[in-house]
């Protein structure tokens, strides 16, 4: 598309347009675009649009509304998700899951369940199984992992990971432990890849994931994306899926203390993790 031909798609995008589109992506995927945050919708719209070979947003909106059964709408929003995340990411929290929570119900005897919601390309689950290996857990706990993104799961699922999977600062044992840095990028070991059970699931779909109860559940980095109206409505589907001494990990920048949920908050290890009031 020539730069005149784009020019006349951005000012065909009215409020109003930008509305409808903005309503739709949210009811179908939880993202809540702001006003603040519209040049930024904006201009991936428009894009994927004229990808799709749409130079009037009206009828792609309509083609969106009615005309695909959701193929072209779940298109759009893979081309609208974030996937950046990176291996060992908010690492605190996550030692402090294994050896706090996660450790006591081993000892007991007792099979853990961990479920990674929107878990990107995998990252964060394979962390997490790399933390229970080095402490010799791993085949006691049982790692689900999901994401809206089908594209990201499949990616998560062959454990081939970019570059930046590994940033400064990762602790170069466990990298190079259960991690292999090759020209095209790097692979995660047979033994974490095969442990991790990855599917597709909508935390803000017509119902919530059927995958069972959870002695503990992160929901990292995702929330920040949401309307709190969505932001309630996923922590209680989820805060319905833990186990009655369960706990739910939320991102260092996200709180849920200003909401009126059934969680309370507790701290370790400067590390704030919500479960159940008793």
């Amino acid at each position: 598309m020539r730069g005149g031909e784009r020019r006349s798609v951005v000012t065909a995008l009215s409020p109003q347009l930008f509305a409808v589109f903005a309503s739709l992506v949210e009811q179908a995927s939880g993202l809540h675009y702001a006003a603040a945050e519209r040049e930024l919708f904006k201009s991936k719209l428009i894009d994927h649009a004229a990808e799709r070979g749409h130079d009037q947003m009206l009828d792609y909106y309509y083609r969106l509304r009615y005309d695909d059964g959701g193929a072209e709408l779940a298109g759009l929003i893979e081309a609208l998700l974030v996937h950046e995340t990176y291996l060992f990411r908010e690492l605190g929290a996550l030692t402090e899951l294994v050896d706090g929570y996660l450790a006591p119900i081993v000892r007991a005897g007792r099979r853990a369940r961990v479920w990674s919601a929107a878990c990107s390309t995998g990252e964060e689950p394979y962390t997490l199984a790399m933390l229970l290996d080095a402490r010799g857990m791993l085949d006691a706990v049982e790692i689900v992992a999901t994401d809206l993104s089908q594209a990201a799961i499949a990616a998560a699922r062959q454990g081939r990971l970019g570059r930046r999977a590994l940033r400064d600062g990762h602790p170069a044992e466990l990298a190079a432990r259960y991690t292999e840095v090759g020209a095209q990028g790097i692979i995660v070991a047979p033994r974490i890849r095969s442990v991790v059970r990855f599917s597709t699931a909508n935390l803000v779909g017509p119902a919530a994931p059927a995958l069972g109860v959870f002695d503990a559940i992160l929901c990292r980095n995702v929330l920040i994306y949401f309307a709190d109206d969505r932001i309630l409505r996923v922590i209680d589907r989820l805060t319905d899926q833990l186990a009655p001494d369960g706990v739910i990990a939320v991102g260092v920048s996200e709180s849920l203390m200003r909401f009126g949920t059934r969680l309370v908050c507790e701290e370790r290890s400067s590390s704030f993790f919500y479960r159940c009031a008793r």
